[in-house]
């Protein structure tokens, strides 16, 4: 993965294009058909407009604690009304300071409870028998031994991955793309650097990036800032 790869969330724009009719379709066909299609579409768009809700409350609870029913229906009570250009029924002067010291506070909490499991992950994974740690901190488990040599430092690879965050959440994919990922190993997060230089041609193996290995307290698309990432790394033979 380079360092300088972008992972951006793109909401694709929902192209709707009406068919123009049959000459011989009767008017009141055509009038049952374009009214089909008005149905349709706004089953489409209510489907969109409902995902981006959704999306748009999964980035929320990953930022703010909300701990029962009576959180979310003030929520999105405050949210609706807001929406409908309704007058707010609170002082929003008056709970703008509790707001960000919510924030605040709830970032600290989730941070702290996020490096906790992160951190039972890379021991957890430490512990599995085969896994090697290297002179970085980053942690591999070969699945599959592979021939031939290890690459230098500065060599060109070609491989197949998957990276996920600790939870499973996947971030990146060559085979989802369908396509291989060729690069230097100069060029790729330090992680990739020294565990490539330990596998083979044809091996395969789980690599355990810790943040100083990877992006830092840098966010990177869907990945937050500090994370440690989880890769299902396949080296391919030379000109595979």
């Amino acid at each position: 993965m380079k360092k300088t790869m972008i992972f951006a969330f793109l909401c694709m724009p929902v192209l709707l294009a009406a068919e123009q009719a049959p000459a011989a379709v009767s008017p009141e066909a055509k009038g049952a058909d374009a009214a089909q299609a008005q149905v349709m579409d706004v089953a489409e768009r209510n489907k969109m407009l409902y995902s981006l809700g959704f999306l748009l409350g999964d980035n929320l609870k990953k930022q703010l604690i909300l701990d029962n029913e009576d959180d979310y229906k003030a929520l999105s009570q405050g949210m609706r009304d807001s929406l409908l250009n309704k007058k707010s029924q609170t002082d929003l002067e008056k709970y703008k300071p509790s707001i960000i010291q919510k924030y605040q506070d709830d970032a600290k909490t989730i941070s702290a409870k996020r490096e906790a499991a992160q951190q039972e992950y890379m021991a957890s994974f430490q512990k599995e028998k085969g896994v090697k740690t290297l002179d970085n901190g980053a942690m591999m488990k070969l699945s599959r031994a592979g021939k031939g040599k290890t690459p230098k430092a500065d060599a060109t690879v070609t491989v197949h991955y998957t990276g996920t965050l600790i939870d499973g959440t996947k971030f990146d994919s060559s085979r989802d793309r369908g396509e291989a990922f060729t690069t230097k190993l100069t060029d790729v997060i330090p992680c990739w650097t020294k565990a490539l230089q330990q596998m083979k041609p044809g091996s395969r193996a789980k690599v355990v990036c810790p943040p100083d290995t990877a992006y830092g307290n840098r966010p990177v698309g869907q990945i937050p800032a500090n994370s440690v990432l989880v890769f299902d790394v396949e080296m391919l033979p030379e000109g595979k």
